[in-house]
């Protein structure tokens, strides 16, 4: 054979090579889905950047497990001073209030505040004493945490909803009602138009009923905030469960009912602006709110409608335990000013008292089964399925002292209120990467190992956040094969100063293409950081100072784990 019919032949070679090789390469994606695709590249880059890093992993260490709860439940909680005075007392004699949030902060939030400040300056008397209020805010939940325990307790409690007041009775706490509305309000569900009509022409309107099937259906992405400290999120647990069950709330029919429901929501929300954050960026199509908020947020009013559900947020007051006499007349005294003409005209103009008209189906609900509603959550919220999670330490020198204390204490605190079903990791990182506790059920001998890890983690070097995050993000694949079913979430604790390794922009496209969220909790910390690693999945970020990091630590995983 000729040169030129060799080389001829070659070139042909080479072509039917390069369309057959280019042909495999060009139709490899053929019958993914895009979502398939962005996984296989995540997990791709993933595994080159963990044999970059190339973790160790540590001997393990074990330690007792004890809790004592009665103990631990005061003790997790922050001084009471963390909690800030909205209006403080004018007078020796006085009457302390605890207050939610939304009528006791700032702005359009602050008309309680406004009324007591109004008050202090009326020079009202009791026993021929000058008196007046002092405001607190506080949430719903944390406030009867601080009243149930016994660690900081008020003259007078104002939360959202009579709900709260019920547990409280039901936790053995005395109460006696000044008044049982001090301003208008409703919890509601907020969907955008086009959900809105979508739900009516099929199910004929836009009620509880309706959205829950439609949840249930997988034809609605709803979200709510977490029933143990929010309001609205208590209410919604509730009357999801009375949904199921109207006649009792806590059967098998009610529960299982709700785990149909729990199968089509993406995630509860810790805080209502990550609840926000979350619809803003089309991940829910639908999620609660009070109306006063509503009203008073334009964009919500203009892009949402809202449909009430549930009883009705009409804010009462009440006395708490041994309240004094004097101090329940101040209060009394104080309930009569905020029922005056003036004080219901400026309520209105504070977003209050809208939906009037408005009346709860159901019937009272006794504060017994909202406390085994929030323990029925708890194990149920998952619907059998375990969630696989991995703790991401930062042991860098930045965090030596107060930091990486709290950091110890609020994990091994935190320790019970991780279902025993779920699947926990530790991780920590300075410089380098290690694996202190690889991935196991969180069985007793699983938390021994954890526990023994944590108490051994010491500070000193770099910071590489973003190599503790893949290694997370590696361990949890690697579980999620055995459990395909599970719920992967990561859980960072640092003081966000990342100088070492690879940074968020590395890693971004891997961490969306998996989508495993980020939950950040941050050690007087570079919280703008942390939040950014935290908005990629839709997860929250803490700003956990020394002093409350025990509570927001145990709110965050009653919420999720």
């Amino acid at each position: 054979m000729g040169k030129n019919k060799i080389g001829i032949l070659a070139a042909v070679i080479v072509i039917v090579c390069a369309v057959v090789f280019g042909g495999i390469y060009l139709t490899r994606n053929l019958g993914k889905s895009d979502k398939v695709i962005s996984q296989e590249s995540a997990l791709s880059s993933l595994e080159k950047m963990v044999n970059k890093i190339s973790p160790d992993t540590a001997a393990p260490v074990k330690s007792p497990v004890e809790f004592d709860d009665a103990e631990d439940e005061a003790a997790e909680l922050p001084d009471i001073d963390t909690c800030e005075i909205g209006t403080p007392a004018s007078s020796s004699l006085y009457a302390e209030i605890y207050s939610s949030p939304e009528k006791a902060g700032t702005g359009t939030d602050a008309w309680l505040c406004e009324m007591a400040e109004d008050f202090n300056r009326q020079g009202f008397t009791v026993n021929d004493q000058e008196v007046s209020i002092q405001v607190r805010k506080v949430n719903s939940g944390q406030a009867l945490d601080y009243i149930a325990t016994g660690k900081a307790v008020p003259d007078g409690f104002s939360p959202s909803s009579m709900l709260w007041v019920d547990m409280l009775n039901a936790k053995g706490v005395e109460t006696d009602v000044i008044t049982e509305r001090m301003v208008g309000n409703v919890a509601g569900i907020l969907l955008s138009d086009d959900t809105y009509k979508k739900i009516t022409e099929k199910y004929g309107s836009v009620d509880l009923k309706a959205i829950t099937e439609a949840t249930e259906a997988g034809e609605f992405t709803m979200g709510y905030t977490n029933p143990f400290a929010s309001s609205a999120g208590l209410n919604f647990l509730v009357c999801t469960l009375e949904r199921y069950d109207k006649s009792n709330p806590l059967s098998e029919t009610a529960v299982d009912g709700f785990r149909k429901f729990q199968e089509n929501v993406p995630f509860v929300a810790l805080t209502t602006m990550q609840m926000r954050e979350a619809a803003e960026r089309g991940t829910l199509d639908g999620f609660i709110l009070e109306y006063q908020s509503y009203k008073n947020d334009s964009a919500l009013s203009r892009n949402y409608k809202f449909t009430p559900f549930g009883y009705r947020h009409d804010n009462p007051l009440v006395s708490v335990g041994e309240t004094s006499p004097e101090k329940k007349e101040i209060l009394q005294k104080f309930a009569e000013f905020c029922s005056s003409e003036e004080a219901v005209k400026r309520a209105d103009e504070f977003g209050f008292n809208g939906m009037e008209d408005y009346v709860c189906e159901y019937d009272t609900v006794s504060g017994d089964v909202l406390v085994d509603a929030q323990k029925l959550y708890k194990v149920n919220k998952d619907n059998g399925k375990p969630v696989i999670g991995v703790f991401v330490t930062d042991t860098s020198g930045s965090m030596a002292g107060a930091p990486l204390n709290a950091l110890q204490e609020s994990l091994i605190n935190s320790m019970k209120y991780i279902n025993a079903d779920n699947y926990i990791g530790l991780v920590s990182y300075s410089d380098d990467v290690t694996i202190e506790v690889p991935i196991g059920k969180f069985d007793l001998n699983q938390q021994s190992l954890f526990k023994g890890a944590v108490e051994n983690l010491y500070a000193s070097g770099g910071t590489a956040t973003f190599d503790g995050i893949c290694v997370a993000m590696d361990m949890i694949n690697k579980a999620l094969e055995e459990n395909p079913g599970a719920k992967p979430m990561i859980f960072v604790l640092s003081d966000g100063e990342t100088n070492s390794g690879y940074s968020l922009n590395d890693i971004r496209n891997v961490l969306s293409g998996l989508k495993i969220p980020v939950y950040t909790i941050g050690y007087n910390a570079d919280l703008a950081a942390l939040q950014s690693i935290s908005a990629v999945n839709e997860a929250a970020s803490i700003d956990a100072s020394t002093d409350d990091v025990v509570y927001q630590l145990k709110n965050l995983f009653n919420a999720n784990m």
